[in-house]
């Protein structure tokens, strides 16, 4: 298909996931716009320079990374279309060899993380707190990455590894105890923190508004405000795309549309993140929006 001259480009950061494939591949087109995918074969390398340069015009950006980038000034603004939502609990794993642990038991222990800004990393931290009786007060916390956004300094209290060192290696020498190890372990060894996690994460997204939020969409502030049926056709053809990746698992959606579907997880995720430092106040879900992008899917 020859690509119309008028058509709008739009440099874009996003990931090879089943609910935006249709996308990628070319299934769902749009007169409108049209997109160029750089080579970024796992997309949280693109977040900082999309935070601290303005590379991308739209892109998928870790929830907590848009807060932070919204309390440094940064000039892009939410989409309300999540990219990439999952269950957080299955992602904390500890050494089965030095013994059975469970989540209480962290409490005067080392927790790692790859960054303290981490999104599953603050979802990890407040659900641990709020439902198994996690004191983070009482867990030394060690990173091995700086954040994404510059502007953001890590509190005093987190501790930042040598650079030679691994977590998963870490765990196994007990210098940390538990480790966010992501969605699949790199060791038989490591087991999940939260017994049978995979049903918590099922039962906790039950109980509180739905599948957490990792990745959402965002674009810059100019289009938005310029542009707002760009913004629009953004928003169609990642609804539509989602359509197409075939039905929600569990019954449960993790790819929502629209403020209010997303509204519950981003009180949340907002919460979370001022108890734990990320950012300066609590921003209300809908300041997160402008005019444009607030009535999307509405």
């Amino acid at each position: 298909m020859l690509t119309r001259p008028d058509k709008v480009k739009l440099h874009t950061l996003l990931g090879n996931y089943a609910n935006v494939m249709a996308i990628k591949d070319g299934r769902v087109k749009s007169d409108l716009v049209e997109f160029d995918f750089p080579d970024f074969p796992v997309a949280n390398k693109g977040f900082k320079p999309l935070v601290r340069d303005g590379k991308f015009d739209l892109g998928e950006l870790a929830i907590v990374t848009f807060l932070q980038a919204k309390a440094a000034g940064k000039p892009y603004v939410l989409i309300p279309a999540t990219v990439v939502g999952r269950g957080q609990l299955h992602t904390v794993g500890y050494n089965s060899e030095r013994g059975t642990m469970k989540p209480a038991d962290l409490n005067g222990k080392t927790f790692g993380v790859r960054s303290y800004t981490q999104t599953t990393g603050i979802w990890v931290r407040g659900i641990l707190a709020e439902d198994y009786g996690v004191d983070w007060s009482k867990v030394k916390i060690v990173t091995m990455e700086d954040p994404h956004v510059a502007e953001y300094k890590d509190p005093s209290f987190v501790q930042r590894a040598p650079e030679t060192k691994q977590l998963p290696q870490m765990l196994i020498d007990g210098e940390v105890d538990a480790a966010l190890l992501g969605d699949k372990f790199p060791d038989p060894k490591f087991k999940t923190l939260v017994p049978d996690a995979e049903a918590a994460n099922i039962q906790w997204a039950k109980s509180h508004g739905g599948v957490p939020i990792n990745h959402m969409l965002v674009i810059r502030s100019s289009i938005s405000k310029e542009q707002p049926e760009v913004v629009r056709e953004v928003f169609r053809l990642f609804r539509e795309a989602r359509q197409a990746s075939g039905p929600a698992k569990d019954g449960l959606d993790a790819y929502r549309f629209g403020v209010e579907a997303n509204r519950q997880s981003l009180e949340r995720i907002i919460d979370y993140s001022v108890k734990q430092q990320m950012i300066p106040r609590k921003f209300t879900v809908d300041e997160l929006f402008d005019d444009v992008t607030r009535a999307l899917g509405a």
